[in-house]
C-alpha cells in the first residue's frame, strides 16, 4: 500500500502560480501511473491530469491544458503539479492518486488517495 501526502496549496491571486507536491511512502511508486484530481465545493471530483510511470507521457483535462504541467521525480518518490495562469475557477481541494494504468481519467480508476491540499484563487 502506498501513502500519498499532498502539499503546496494556498491562496494566490488570479494569474499567479503554485506548485503542488505529492510525496509517496510505504512502497516505491516508480512503476505506477499517477494522477491529479480536484474537487470544488458542491461539485464532483474531476480529473486534472495524469502521468505515466516513467514520466514520458502526460495527459490533461481541457480546462487546464496549456496552464498546468505534471512531472515526477522517482528518486524523491514525488509527483508535482505546476499550475500557472491560475483562475478563480481553479479553486478546489487538489488530490493525487495512483492510477491502475496510464491514460485513465475516472476517479474509480485510481486508488491510494492523498488527503488533499486546498488551492484558493482570488479574483
Amino acid at each position: 500500500q502506498v501513502q500519498l501526502v499532498e502539499s503546496g496549496g494556498g491562496l494566490v491571486q488570479a494569474g499567479g502560480s503554485l506548485r503542488l507536491s505529492c510525496a509517496a511512502s510505504g512502497r516505491t511508486f516508480s512503476s505506477d501511473a499517477m494522477g491529479w484530481f480536484r474537487q470544488a465545493p458542491g461539485k464532483e471530483r474531476e480529473f486534472v491530469g495524469g502521468i505515466s510511470w516513467n514520466g514520458a507521457y502526460t495527459h490533461y483535462a481541457d480546462s487546464v491544458k496549456g496552464r498546468f504541467t505534471i512531472s515526477r521525480d522517482s528518486a524523491k518518490n514525488t509527483v508535482y503539479l505546476q499550475m500557472n495562469s491560475l483562475k478563480p475557477e481553479d479553486t478546489a481541494v487538489y488530490y493525487c492518486a495512483r492510477g491502475r494504468s496510464y491514460g485513465l481519467s475516472r476517479s474509480s480508476d485510481y486508488d491510494s488517495w492523498g488527503q488533499g491540499t486546498q488551492v484558493t484563487v482570488s479574483s
